[in-house]
């Protein structure tokens, strides 16, 4: 049963309508879950996250203290120290990227919450219980950090060009591993790495396909920087080079030569990430617009009585709520257990439509808010930090004529 109760919005458009109108897809577990985590981000988020963007940096502390509060570990379960709520499924998924997204600061999001979510899968689809049991608890925990390392200097979305190799050793129970990895995000803090490889027997012969590999900090070989991005300043997005890395075979998620199904397979939850994120992004942008724009007053009179503002204010609603709509369609069809392969080229072209809100909606309200927007600080604050966030989300997971390209392909047409 569902326990929606209606009520009035302070700022109309500003929470997803399932808030304030009943809905088919939600049921009382996941209006409670939607409090509990908003009280969360509330007090232990909210009045941080200015200071955290001007250190860049966040405190190390939030990891485990968000999985105290029972949100961390909150998508994994209880055998490995996850903490879902009763009768989880993809929405209250939908609801935690949602109200952790009311923050509008991506760096956080994703080097806190996030980049663990994407290096973990592989490991729960295919791995070992060697590996499960090592790597799973402390991470879900948040006791370690964890990163997902595919990106190369020379290899993006083309994933199969990847260079980074990992050698197999004369005694056949390790492996040497040596390349580059870019734009990992949360690397300089992260203690494990799930690393695409192309595998060299000892040979000398490589594999034609890609592996998947956990390479543990303590190893040694492993070398990161950081650096510099135009947003997502608490990400710590970072450069690693990997150098006569030694690796225990162990460490092979799956079988040699089988990393690109499970990696293929993890996109689909990442672009449903960044979709539901950007969305709220957007949301972010129309509720500051509209708070805005009925206290500014110009030529006598508040700026939400402008018609041109007034349009613009619209048209930020129309693309906001069609897109939510998608979203919970997909994740509808994610509690149906609709296949990877199938949902694949849907969840492309949301991750597609979601960004490109966003981009509209942050140059719109940017444009309402007028200089305020190019400052930060302030009462544009989150306004202008999504505004240098829109190409992270639009390009990272996936570029948007990669994602396009895909879906169509996938229709075959």
């Amino acid at each position: 049963m569902s326990s929606f109760q209606k009520k009035q919005l302070e700022i109309p458009y500003s929470e997803p309508s399932f808030h304030y109108s009943p809905s088919p897809y939600y049921k009382a577990t996941h209006y409670e879950w939607q409090k509990k985590v908003r009280a969360f981000v509330e007090k232990e988020m909210m009045p941080f996250l200015d200071r955290w963007e001007q250190k860049e940096e966040f405190p190390a502390e939030l990891h485990e203290k968000a999985y105290k509060a029972g949100i961390y570990g909150a998508m994994y379960p209880a055998e490995y120290g996850g903490t879902p709520p009763k009768d989880c499924d993809a929405f209250h998924d939908l609801i935690m990227i949602d109200e952790l997204s009311r923050t509008g600061c991506g760096g956080v999001l994703w080097s806190c919450f996030y980049a663990f979510g994407i290096a973990l899968p592989p490991i729960f689809e295919v791995g070992s219980e060697f590996l499960k049991n090592r790597i799973l608890r402390n991470v879900i925990t948040g006791k370690k950090v964890m990163s997902l390392a595919i990106t190369e200097p020379g290899a993006g979305s083309d994933v199969a060009t990847i260079k980074t190799t990992a050698r197999e050793t004369d005694d056949g129970q390790h492996y040497i591993v040596n390349g580059e990895k870019y734009f990992i995000t949360g690397g300089m803090k992260a203690e494990y790495f799930t690393v695409a490889v192309r595998t060299v027997s000892k040979e000398g012969v490589p594999h034609k396909n890609i592996s998947l590999i956990v390479v543990e900090r303590s190893f040694g070989g492993v070398y990161t920087s950081r650096m510099k991005t135009q947003g997502w300043l608490t990400s710590s997005t970072t450069y690693v080079v990997f150098k006569n890395c030694k690796v225990p075979k162990t460490h092979v998620i799956g079988r040699e030569g089988v990393g690109f199904k499970p990696l293929m397979h993890n996109f689909n939850h990442e672009r449903f990430i960044f979709a539901t994120m950007a969305n709220r992004y957007a949301r972010v942008c129309l509720e500051e617009s509209i708070r805005y724009a009925r206290t500014r007053e110009t030529f006598g009179k508040p700026l939400i009585k402008h018609q041109v503002i007034r349009h613009k204010v619209g048209n930020m609603i129309k693309k906001i709520e069609s897109t939510q709509a998608y979203i919970e369609e997909i994740a509808y069809k994610m509690t149906q257990k609709v296949s990877d392969a199938e949902l694949g080229g849907p969840i492309a072209l949301l991750k597609v439509q979601a960004t490109q809100t966003m981009d509209f909606c942050t140059r719109e309200a940017t444009q309402i808010f007028g200089g305020r927007g190019y400052i930060r600080g302030g009462r544009a604050s989150k306004v202008e930090r999504l505004y240098r966030e829109v190409r992270a989300m639009a390009i990272a997971g996936g570029s948007e004529e990669i994602l396009v390209d895909l879906a169509v392909r996938q229709a075959k047409l």
